[in-house]
């Protein structure tokens, strides 16, 4: 004879594992540490100061007026 299973029990778990692994799959989306923060971070900031640094002056002015 098979293993009586609690269809309550049963579902209730199901739950768990399926939220468990909804979960695992947020932290490898979106979970950085805070080092990886920082150091994204220090990246954006220093490839927006070298774009700037690139950027032609401004030309609305015109030298013979």
């Amino acid at each position: 004879m098979g293993k009586v299973v609690n269809l309550r029990q049963a579902r209730k778990d199901r739950a768990r594992q399926d939220k468990r692994a909804k979960g695992d799959q947020n932290a490898a989306k979106f979970g950085q540490t805070a080092v990886e923060k920082n150091l994204n971070s220090a990246r954006a900031d220093k490839a927006r100061r070298d774009l700037d640094g690139h950027a032609l002056p401004d030309t609305d002015t015109d030298p013979k007026a």
